[in-house]
């Protein structure tokens, strides 16, 4: 009980220190678990039998995460691209919504994928911007840091303020704000 209240702590803090790029990855990563699991409970593995129940509430999850996903969307600034990604979501939840009615698991691994090239390309994207970001501010100690800790790099000294600032590779990618991303809502 004590490490759940603690990982719940932790991800209550990780959300709501997060950017609203951080948000999409999270919610990326929330529909990809969520799809695995569902998977994991259908598919019976040694003396166990499928469980039906587990499978849908994380079906039912995924589904939550896609439709989050569609809701959030600023069709408004995402234009065709926008218009394209709403018509891959409805096609992963029609995918959800057989998965869960047929217990067809390849479905699931379907919509995992495509949640998991999504989430790349975003990362990359953010990378890039970050990247950019870093080029034009040379002098950034917080960005050069964090962009540090992303590449797995040993961060730069940074002065105790700096140090003291910067809490997360996260919190450095809110000074991008004026690069971010249009498409979230």
């Amino acid at each position: 009980m004590i490490n759940n209240s603690a990982q719940f702590k932790y991800q209550a803090t990780r959300i709501s220190t997060a950017t609203k790029e951080q948000l999409l990855l999270i919610t990326y990563d929330i529909g990809i678990k969520a799809c695995h699991a569902a998977e994991n409970a259908m598919l019976a593995k040694g003396n166990n039998a499928p469980d039906y129940d587990l499978a849908n509430r994380e079906i039912i999850r995924a589904q939550e995460v896609v439709r989050e996903l569609m809701v959030t969307l600023n069709r408004d600034k995402a234009g065709e691209m926008g218009d394209k990604l709403i018509q891959l979501y409805e096609y992963m939840y029609q995918l959800l919504i057989d998965a869960n009615m047929k217990k067809e698991p390849e479905n699931l691994r379907t919509v995992r994928s495509m949640l998991e090239e999504l989430k790349q390309t975003w990362e990359n994207a953010l990378m890039k911007l970050l990247k950019e970001y870093q080029t034009e501010h040379p002098d950034d100690k917080d960005l050069q840091n964090a962009m540090a800790e992303i590449e797995g790099k040993k961060p730069a000294a940074a002065s105790a303020p700096a140090q003291a600032a910067l809490k997360t590779p996260a919190q450095a990618t809110s000074n991008v704000k004026a690069r971010s991303f249009s498409l979230a809502g």
